[in-house]
């Protein structure tokens, strides 16, 4: 702020949030699971996200999506760019250039940016709410949304994930993300996502006791030649038969005092001991 107390907020406005592709390298990159502090590109200390993980975010989150270097591609892998981007972030703008020249009214005074809007731009936010995006059939590139109401086994998930994603497959998945929920870890929902080569599991937060019912899982998975019914039927291999009797997590641990706390709860309102 300065001394008269005006802060950023008061003299300036958030006109339109650009992303600049790198159109020779974005995929090759996406692939890496580099650090930023690897790179010397982390804006803060103890930053552990990687290079996907912002590629992702810068293009999910974009108004207007630069794509430059197109000289440097052919025009197959072009159009094939232009179709993940466009899953990626179905309501961008896309300003298509070489060695960087735009037109000024491309980028500046446009005035797309809307907070609201932000956050339900990303291609994976809109499948979850209904909102499909036609496939692109001719270079492969579709997504699709995988829906349980029973919790998933933990190992059998675990397993799933680093044996058998990266084999190709299920097909080439760039990006999955959304809610999940793991046997043995009753009053949270997880938020999976995954960029490249890089995949989070962390906890998204905790179910109230005597909230309406929700889906177990709710997940998207955008790629090309996704083999979808393949995928679904090897994460319904994955959900739990049954009640949760004990068995290996390898999955990192969620300290979630408040699913602690709720757990105690109903237990004592059941009359279990604590």
């Amino acid at each position: 702020a300065r001394d008269d107390g005006a802060t950023l907020d008061d003299l300036t406005r958030l006109d339109t949030m650009v992303t600049v592709v790198d159109a020779a390298n974005f995929l090759a990159e996406l692939g890496t699971g580099d650090e930023l502090a690897e790179r010397g590109l982390a804006p803060f200390e103890d930053d552990e996200r990687t290079v996907s993980d912002l590629l992702i975010d810068q293009v999910e989150f974009a108004d207007v999506i630069v794509l430059n270097k197109l000289d440097l591609v052919d025009g197959t892998s072009a159009e094939r760019l232009r179709g993940i981007l466009a899953r990626l972030n179905p309501g961008a703008r896309l300003v298509e250039t070489v060695r960087g020249q735009v037109r000024a009214s491309d980028v500046l005074g446009t005035g797309l940016f809307d907070v609201e809007q932000a956050q339900q731009a990303p291609g994976w936010v809109r499948e979850l709410n209904g909102d499909h995006v036609p496939e692109t059939e001719e270079y492969g590139i579709s997504s699709t949304l995988f829906r349980a109401d029973r919790p998933f086994h933990p190992d059998r998930l675990w397993k799933l994930i680093t044996e058998r994603f990266d084999s190709g497959e299920f097909g080439t998945v760039l990006r999955s993300k959304g809610f999940f929920t793991l046997a043995g870890r009753p009053g949270v929902t997880g938020l999976w996502s995954q960029a490249g080569s890089v995949a989070r599991f962390e906890p998204a937060g905790v179910i109230e006791a005597g909230t309406a019912e929700q889906r177990a899982q709710e997940l998207v998975f955008i790629g090309t030649e996704l083999a979808a019914p393949a995928l679904h039927s090897a994460l319904e291999d994955c959900l739990l038969d049954g009640e949760w009797t004990g068995g290996e997590d390898p999955f990192p641990v969620w300290d979630v005092p408040e699913a602690h706390e709720a757990c105690a709860h109903e237990q004592h309102g059941s009359g279990l001991p604590v």
